[in-house]
């Protein structure tokens, strides 16, 4: 009974007290009665639309309608983000496309009043101003992922290929301008403003995304992508401050007056770096934890933020460009950035930022480029653009002295605009410079000259492929294992099975082990000290095997797009990856978004049935991640995956058949047998061993190294689950894997760690 006293007290207090409400509000209710109609306190229909009018007042209220375009908004960049991603493009063309599609150019014109609906003139102001705080968030993270550090080492090539393209296209922006300016020009604009601004709007390169393609790539650790990296950087930084003087003279009127502004600007930046950033490197220097910001320091530098951005704007130049300045000035420790960034990079580039996309493409109206002369000039623009940045940086590139691969790389990265394009002419546009036509003319050139980076690299690539020179002499063909691990118990591992493949024939093998962390930063901060921490334990796993590796250690911010990638182009025999489990197992509402997802990709399975393509329906049988499947999908050679239920060593191995297409299994067989002290058990339950001869030549071979470490077992010999616990290590094929478990799926939970191979 005394167990149960905290159960009683509690129904006993609240059962009174619900008495006591429920008696109140009844006794209230019926004074209000007497008073009243008895049908506007009775009858249902009227309760009805008393609600129903209060939730359509509700929805349409300002919060709740601005929480609306904010869950639309996400849900379609994230939509185009993803396909971009499928199509090996940056996501940014796919966010930028999302802000298009919910503009006037396609929501707008086939479905006017959804778009009226969701986004009612009323709600744009809303819409910038929130956009507005994500641009001064990302440009702040922009200015504080500067490492000026790298730009002094390559300041002299880096500020020669900038700033020639730079002046090239600036010539072609203000020549440009001077034909279509009498076409395209407010009544009250100055044709200076306007040839500047369209200068500055060809000039730009966009330095976060080409930061980005350069870490995608793997081309951040070499001496190419250092260069590339800091010549955007560069290019960023001379542009900024060219748009701070054009601002100026824009909102001046006169030169004369645009002088006050830019000797303002100038003592501001002064100030900045010999007042304000000493005395935020000493407030960082007091930080006592590596770990941790306070609250105060946090408070403080996003002070100096916000102020740094009210101060700009007040001089008459941008606040984006104080936030820029202000993140540049931040101190330069590298862990303490890292901290700051990690803290406001989520909130800024996945919530508030997509508004600025979609704001943008209220602004943008495709429809307006309604005549074949306007899609010329639009051509040209395109045309003149890719001409300044690839054909002149490649240009300058090669006279500097690099070869013209390199050239041409650097060249096609710096045509690269996204983002920071968008930004200056939205700049441009709210300033009443840019007309709608030209806007929408330079946000489509914008799309394109990003949009072309990546065919543009992998063209390069193709062109400048390394051949092998046809009088060289064939050696023995190096069997290399690509092993990527995601922590390092699971490293260790992966280690282990390729050491076992490869024992014995090390000096014909070659096993590369390489961790990926997520992230999206366009430096990684700390990233020698969390690469030590990482490989320490793996290449201690390596010395006790005996067994040489190569370690890699890679920032991807999509880390299974980027084995696919390094496993095909880095010519390798097999890939061994870990199983991750998909988030639409094990619960109800992941069952349910699991579902809607198929449903989703529904065309993409019809359309690879009808070209009965193996590879996609055989990822079928595991209920793993999309990770898991798109490597099985796109990966042009065998693929291991290593389920782990506590593996510590391979001594016995057992192989079951279950299907005629295994025959690729017994290559693997054999090459364990010839280059571990492995016992294997075969079990052969469908007679392979009578079908194909090929099959027959592997276990012939396996009998050959050690006939006492083979065990073959039919289809006639009785097996059950406790056989397979004896077994360290279960290697079976995808389809045999499917038909063991449809077989026995009581057997799942029992069988040891396994090794899935598909071919």
């Amino acid at each position: 009974m005394s167990k149960h006293k905290n159960l009683i007290f509690y129904i006993s207090i609240v059962g009174v007290l619900s008495i006591v409400i429920y008696f109140v509000l009844s006794l209230g209710q019926n004074q209000l009665a007497v008073s009243l109609d008895g049908n506007e306190v009775v009858n249902g229909y009227s309760a009805w639309s008393n609600f129903s009018t209060s939730v359509l007042e509700e929805a349409t209220g300002s919060t709740a309608l601005l929480i609306l375009q904010i869950i639309v908004i996400l849900c379609f960049v994230r939509l185009f983000g993803w396909i971009c991603q499928k199509i090996g493009q940056p996501t940014v063309i796919g966010e930028i496309i999302a802000g298009i599609v919910l503009g006037p150019s396609l929501l707008g014109a086939f479905f006017p009043e959804m778009s009226n609906l969701i986004f009612p003139a009323s709600s744009i102001g809303s819409i910038k101003l929130l956009s507005e705080i994500g641009l001064i968030l990302f440009m702040f993270i922009v200015g504080m992922e500067l490492d000026l550090k790298v730009l002094k080492n390559r300041a002299n090539d880096a500020i020669l290929i900038s700033h020639s393209c730079i002046a090239i296209l600036f010539t072609f922006g203000t020549v440009f301008s001077y034909f279509i300016y009498p076409y395209f020009s407010h009544p009250d604009g100055h044709f200076v403003s306007f040839a500047l601004f369209m200068g500055i709007a060809m000039s730009i390169t966009a330095f976060p995304v080409l930061a980005r393609i350069v870490h995608e790539r793997g081309l951040n650790k070499t001496p190419l992508g250092a260069m590339v990296i800091t010549c955007a950087a560069v290019d960023d930084i001379t542009a900024w401050c060219l748009l701070a003087a054009v601002i100026a003279i824009a909102k001046a009127g006169t030169f004369v007056s645009s002088l006050y502004v830019i000797f303002f600007a100038v003592v501001y930046v002064v100030l900045m770096f010999k007042l304000v950033r000493p005395f935020l490197q000493r407030i960082a220097d007091l930080q006592t934890s590596k770990n941790i910001i306070s609250k105060s320091i946090i408070g403080i530098f996003f002070l100096v933020l916000f102020l740094s951005s009210y101060l700009t704007s007040i001089i008459g130049i941008h606040p984006l460009f104080g936030a820029f300045l202000a993140g540049v000035i931040m101190p330069p420790n590298i862990n303490f950035r890292k901290l700051f960034i990690d803290k406001i990079e989520d909130i800024s580039l996945v919530i508030l930022l997509p508004l600025f996309f979609v704001y943008t493409g209220l602004n943008t109206r495709i429809g307006l480029l309604n005549d074949g002369s306007l899609w010329m000039i639009c051509g040209i623009i395109i045309l003149l653009a890719t001409i300044g940045k690839l054909v002149g940086g490649t240009l300058v590139s090669r006279f500097i002295g690099f070869d013209w691969k390199s050239s041409m790389t650097i060249g096609a990265l710096m045509n690269t605009r996204g983002l920071m394009e968008l930004v200056v002419l939205n700049i441009g546009y709210d300033l009443g410079i840019l007309t709608p036509e030209v806007f929408a003319m330079m946000v489509v050139m914008a799309l394109v000259t990003t949009f072309m980076t990546s065919p543009l690299l992998d063209l390069i690539d193709r062109i400048f492929k390394n051949r092998v020179p046809e009088n060289s002499i064939t050696e023995r063909k190096i069997y290399k294992i690509l092993a990527p691990f995601k922590n390092i118990e699971l490293g260790e591992k992966l280690l282990l099975i390729a050491n076992s493949f490869v024992k014995k024939s090390q000096n014909y093998s070659e096993i590369n082990m390489v961790h990926f962390t997520p992230g999206n930063n366009l430096y990684q901060y700390n990233i020698e000290d969390e690469e030590r921490d990482t490989f320490e334990p793996i290449l201690e796993k390596a010395r006790e095997l005996g067994q040489p590796v190569n370690t890699m250690f890679e920032v991807a911010s999509e880390p299974f797009a980027k084995i696919v990638k390094l496993s095909n182009d880095g010519d390798y025999d097999l890939l061994l990856i870990g199983a991750h489990y998909s988030i639409y197992q094990g619960n109800l509402l992941g069952q349910f978004l699991g579902l809607s997802t198929k449903l989703l990709r529904f065309p993409a399975h019809l359309f690879s049935f009808l070209k009965k393509n193996k590879r996609v329906t055989n990822r079928d049988v595991l209920s793993l991640g999309d990770g898991t499947h798109s490597v099985l999908k796109n990966s042009n050679l065998s693929v291991g995956i290593f389920i782990d239920r506590g593996l510590t060593e391979i001594k016995n191995v057992i192989v079951p058949i279950l299907d005629e297409d295994d025959i690729f299994v017994g290559d693997f067989m054999e090459r364990l047998t010839q280059n571990s002290y492995v016992r294997i058990t075969l079990w052969d339950a469908i007679g392979l061993m009578d079908k194909s001869i090929e099959f027959v030549k592997s276990v012939r071979g396996i009998k050959a190294v050690n006939p006492y470490l083979f065990q073959l077992w039919n289809n006639n010999i009785p097996i059950d689950v406790d056989i397979f616990k004896k077994h360290d290590l279960l290697m079976v094929s995808l389809k045999s894997w499917k038909n063991l478990r449809e077989r026995y799926p009581s057997w799942e939970k029992d069988v040891p760690s396994t090794l899935i191979l598909n071919d």
